[in-house]
């Protein structure tokens, strides 16, 4: 992968989407930290695509530089759709390119007050929302989510126990090796996140919510009315 120093980002002491070296080299550095990362994006449109009715109603949550809308955008326009993007951060807004762009919504998901809606999207979003605030938005979510939709997340799941963590840990930083990324870069990320990105118990999603991908410590479900 072609680390330009334009893109390469300058990863901060602590970890924010408001850093501009960050926002600007997000679409390259999220490829590099997660190989899987246009995989599962294909996938996540290719899900969506089956819960979104003519005139439906989209949100994309943690909507970052416009990667889901971009996905979903020939959906979209076929069935005549309404996408509305939440990002919180100014700086990750500005570079935003994707459809919607007239509904994007500069805002914690967390304050926001959601219509009925046909799907949302949550990817890679809850690990950054303040863990006591995730279960009352998943609820705030379900209670929003029209007969027939669906809301799609993918998220970093808390660790598994003995062995199988030590195992999965590593299948995680096997993937950004073989992607190219340096172990400097590697070690400045994940102590960056400390108290920034707290993972995710996938219990508090409820039964509802049926796994569909798991990679390491990343997993993807879908919940359903």
């Amino acid at each position: 992968m072609d680390r330009t120093t334009d893109n390469a980002i300058h990863i901060p002491k602590e970890w924010t989407f408001e850093n501009a070296s960050v926002a600007k080299g997000f679409n390259l550095h999220v490829r590099e930290q997660l190989p899987w990362y246009d995989l599962v994006t294909g996938a996540v449109a290719h899900i969506a695509r089956h819960y979104i009715p003519q005139n439906g109603m989209v949100y994309d949550i943690g909507a970052s530089t416009g990667n889901i809308g971009r996905s979903l955008e020939a959906a979209l326009v076929q069935r005549q759709a309404r996408l509305v993007p939440i990002e919180p951060s100014a700086e990750m807004c500005a570079r935003y390119d994707g459809p919607g762009k007239d509904n994007l919504v500069q805002m914690d998901a967390c304050r926001y007050h959601f219509e009925p809606f046909d799907v949302a999207i949550c990817y890679l979003v809850l690990m950054f929302m303040p863990v006591g605030a995730r279960a009352e938005f998943i609820a705030k979510l379900k209670a929003s989510l029209k007969p027939g939709g669906a809301i799609i997340i993918v998220d970093k799941c808390q660790a598994a126990t003995g062995y199988q963590a030590t195992v999965l840990w590593r299948l995680t930083l096997a993937g950004k090796v073989a992607a190219g990324v340096e172990a400097e870069q590697i070690i400045a990320k994940e102590l960056s996140l400390g108290g920034v990105q707290r993972p995710l118990d996938p219990a508090m999603l409820g039964d509802d919510a049926a796994e569909w991908f798991r990679f390491g410590e990343f997993a993807g479900w879908v919940i359903t009315s």
